[in-house]
């Protein structure tokens, strides 16, 4: 469950800063196709914490840790686009979120990884909580105003 909120927290943030797009004088084709694929990419994560039936599955946990693969790949992936997207829109805006943005995608990718290959609850617990927090902590240190 703690999956479930931080994506649908993810979402919020991601559709707030979106916001930002409102002000793009000319929007291309490709900034389109970004901005979708990236919320489809979302949209992913959100599917695959829920099944459509716990009939196969078992329960929500069961679920979790069959599709566990899944889940932490897409979102190594999600992190590794967002730093490429930001990376390309020059290095002043890259520097303008300081070393957190970096260690922060870095962190989360390594830890999606790690989560993808093991099945210990704890660590699952851990990475779903602190990730929790530190996104709460991120948009409120970052994005807070737009």
């Amino acid at each position: 469950m703690v999956w479930a909120l931080s994506m649908f927290i993810y979402m919020l943030h991601f559709w707030w800063w979106e916001f930002r797009l409102a002000t793009v004088a000319e929007w291309t084709f490709n900034l389109y196709l970004f901005v979708v694929i990236y919320a489809l990419l979302l949209y992913l994560l959100c599917a695959l914490v829920f099944p459509e039936s716990l009939d196969e599955n078992g329960s929500y946990r069961d679920y979790f840790y069959q599709h566990r693969g899944w889940f932490f790949g897409v979102l190594t992936v999600v992190y590794v686009i967002d730093y490429l997207d930001t990376w390309v829109k020059g290095r002043d805006y890259l520097h303008s979120f300081g070393i957190a943005f970096p260690l922060r995608n870095a962190g989360y990718a390594i830890a999606s990884l790690i989560a993808m290959k093991t099945n210990r609850a704890w660590y699952h617990a851990l990475f779903a909580v602190c990730g929790l927090v530190f996104q709460l902590y991120w948009i409120g240190q970052q994005f807070e105003v737009l």
